[in-house]
């Protein structure tokens, strides 16, 4: 679970091994480093219409849901200024968006963090469990001598 610390969020993730992973979050730092960026010359992706609002995630050019944050900031109490970029056909747009949308584009976020851990966890057992039968081989037929270690 993330925690807000200040000028930054920690979410710790406990791996299969016992080890943890710290991810610091330098939102509020990225957001003064950054000026806010100014709306998007299209009104209508500047601030959308109700009911013509996009979910963030999702490319309006070739429709991956990949779509993620470069900068962003506070354009006012319920508006934030965000570049967005997607990876898959390098399409980009600076705009500013509603609270609400913006808090689904993080929960969006936070979804696909949370399945790149789960698919790294499983790759990490994955892993272990074939270098483990490797070692095992190898001690069975005395390949494992003292100068290895």
């Amino acid at each position: 679970m993330a925690q807000p610390n200040g000028d930054h969020q920690l979410k710790r993730i406990v791996l299969p091994s016992g080890k943890t992973i710290e991810v610091v979050y330098f939102e509020s730092l990225a957001s003064e480093d950054v000026a806010p960026l100014e709306p998007a010359h299209e009104a209508p992706a500047a601030r959308p219409e109700v009911g013509t609002e996009r979910d963030l995630h999702v490319c309006p050019d070739c429709t991956s849901d990949l779509v993620y944050p470069v900068a962003w900031g506070e354009a006012d109490e319920s508006h934030w200024s965000i570049s967005l970029r997607c990876p898959n056909c390098e399409w980009d747009q600076d705009g500013v968006y509603p609270q609400d949308q913006c808090d689904r584009f993080d929960d969006e976020l936070e979804r696909g963090t949370d399945a790149l851990i789960r698919d790294y966890k499983r790759l990490m057992t994955a892993n272990l469990a074939e270098e483990i039968e490797r070692f095992a081989q190898a001690l069975d037929v005395d390949a494992v001598l003292p100068e290895d270690f």
